[in-house]
């Protein structure tokens, strides 16, 4: 944690995101500002699908979209069930600075639809003139939903020639993706 308290207004948090801070708190702390070290990150081309992936995806039982829905992802994001996890870090706060981030086309959204019915996607972060993707939460009601999103997004930053997506802190399902961890030295050097 590097500091305490604070408005999340959107120039504090691009200025915050542009140098590698985030915040992370839950209901009821003061706003916390965190750049952990190492750092979980994915380089666009590292992305792992799997056999089972690559099938789901030719299949096309999904259909992906993009900011087209971004107030449901992260409220469906803030409302998932964690295994390990009472409550989520998403406030209301939170939402409120992420969808004012989002009008003025700084947080991104990729949607996964089955249908007609939201089944996952995840929210972020695009420091576009840095070619970095800053990935808060995703979910999945679906099975493979959350990784489609992350696969399609991985491919669409790929082609736009994108350094990396921060992932913020280690998961296994992270790892398995493709990402890994580096020193939050080199992470910084992404963003200068």
């Amino acid at each position: 944690m590097l500091a305490v308290g604070a408005a999340l207004t959107v120039p504090r948090l691009i200025d915050a995101y542009s140098k590698g801070i985030f915040p992370w708190y839950n209901d009821g702390q003061p706003v916390l500002w965190w750049s952990p070290d190492p750092r979980m990150v994915l380089i666009p081309e590292n992305i792992h699908v799997s056999k089972t992936m690559r099938r789901i995806l030719r299949e096309e039982r999904f259909k992906v979209t993009f900011n087209t829905a971004f107030l449901d992802v992260i409220l469906n994001c803030k409302r998932i069930k964690r295994d390990g996890q009472h409550g989520t870090w998403i406030t209301n706060e939170m939402v409120d600075a992420y969808l004012e981030l989002h009008k003025q086309a700084y947080a991104e959204s990729v949607e996964i639809w089955e249908g007609d019915k939201l089944v996952g996607g995840l929210y972020g972060i695009n420091l576009k003139e840095k070619k970095v993707f800053c990935g808060e939460s995703m979910f999945a009601k679906t099975s493979n939903a959350s990784k489609v999103a992350l696969i399609t997004l991985a491919q669409k930053l790929q082609k736009s020639n994108y350094k990396l997506i921060d992932c913020q802190v280690y998961t296994e399902h992270l790892e398995r993706m493709g990402a890994a961890e580096i020193s939050r030295a080199e992470f910084l050097s992404f963003l200068t």
